[in-house]
């Protein structure tokens, strides 16, 4: 008789407590679904949890909205062009098109996988005004050298923080560095979830306010403002052509519980990538960077490369994790291989060869707060096979 396979182990799965499940209930009851006070809640909570009261926090449905207001803000448009990394999600870079700008995309450090100081250096023109760094996996980028870089040059920074809560630079949490910009992802997979959100945060008191505005129609007084108010509050002008990018509350209450295990969910996550470092040493592999002495890694994803000496393909690999029942999935496709990208500006493999070869021989393993001790083991077991 064949034995049946094992249960599918999936690449990536929430942890959702009864504090969340009750806090959302608690919402549908109060009658407040979309932003409202918990929303409010979420933003307070946030800066309090990155402890600098000198910033103001943004709660949008998602961090593609962050990054959209937060260039916007920042008067990004036609003729303009903005920098980033051809190693990220598409969102990070199509950000920059809705408002008419040019994208110039460039490699990656092969050690890290974050984006390239010395490349971001060299590619800066007299349209550039703008970079936006990638904290890849959750390894903070090289802030210290992209800042001075941004300085000398006059650009902006907007630090893409989806993979980087909580994530360390310089002995300070990304968020609080000195970038004009920085946005959070709580989508399903990241390190804390809302199902859809994000947050921008900021010291500038007026991208925040500009941010705020434009989140939500161009309306010059938000719906909760409004609707809070025991006395008539009907009136309200349009300031701009915004958009619909405001965070329910529905999904604030998840975000005010996750938020207060950012913590635990870092370390379990961290006590994993040192699971799999261990179980996984020796083989044809390239195990994940990890942060300089002293800093923090989120720990969102768990980036393998096979080695030179690997007897097979990444592609095999991952055939052969999938008949095992477990999930993994590749953090790229880079954008120079995608054809919008690649057609608009020309682009080609050999433009970006250190994102190109960590492409061709990069896999993601699951990591989630979820994951049992043996589901680790498994999995490093699972890998091992493969590679034999």
């Amino acid at each position: 008789m064949t034995a049946s396979p094992p249960p599918f182990l999936p690449f990536a799965l929430p942890e959702i407590g009864d504090e969340e499940i009750a806090e959302v209930v608690d919402s549908l009851r109060s009658g407040w679904v979309t932003t409202g006070p918990k929303a409010r809640r979420f933003e307070q909570d946030f800066v309090a949890f990155l402890g600098d009261p000198s910033l103001h926090a943004v709660a949008v449905n998602s961090a593609t909205a962050g990054l959209h207001l937060a260039l916007e803000a920042l008067g990004i448009g036609p003729g303009d062009e903005v920098i980033t990394t051809t190693h990220t999600f598409t969102a990070t870079a199509e950000v920059v098109r809705y408002l008419g700008a040019d994208v110039r995309l460039i490699d990656i450090d092969p050690d890290t996988l974050n984006i390239d100081p010395g490349a971001l250096e060299a590619a800066i023109t007299p349209r550039t005004r703008a970079v936006i760094p990638v904290h890849y996996a959750g390894l903070a980028a090289d802030m210290t050298a992209i800042a001075a870089i941004a300085q000398r040059h006059g650009l902006a920074v907007v630090e893409d923080a989806a993979h980087a809560l909580p994530t360390t630079c310089a002995g300070r949490l990304v968020g609080t560095l000195d970038s004009a910009a920085t946005v959070f992802s709580f989508y399903a997979n990241k390190t804390i979830t809302t199902g859809e959100g994000g947050m921008l945060v900021t010291r500038d008191a007026a991208l925040a306010q500009r941010a705020q505005v434009m989140r939500l129609h161009g309306m010059s007084r938000d719906a909760f403002d409004r609707f809070r108010s025991d006395k008539p509050s009907w009136f309200y002008e349009i300031v701009a052509p915004g958009f619909k990018y405001n965070l329910t509350d529905i999904a604030a209450a998840m975000g005010l519980h996750q938020l207060k295990k950012a913590r635990a969910f870092q370390a379990r996550r961290a006590a994993i990538a040192e699971a799999y470092d261990a179980a996984l040493a020796g083989l044809p592999l390239v195990l994940p960077p990890r942060p300089p002495a002293g800093e923090q890694h989120a720990w969102h994803l768990y980036v393998l490369r096979l080695a030179d000496n690997a007897a097979i393909g990444r592609d095999a690999v991952i055939e052969r994790l999938f008949a095992a029942s477990i999930g993994c999935s590749v953090h790229y496709i880079p954008l120079h291989l995608q054809p919008y990208w690649r057609d608009r500006y020309a682009l080609t493999p050999a433009m970006f060869p250190h994102s190109q070869r960590a492409y061709e021989r990069m896999l993601s393993l699951p990591i989630y707060t979820r994951m049992t001790d043996e589901d680790v083991a498994r999995v490093a077991a699972a890998v091992r096979a493969a590679l034999a």
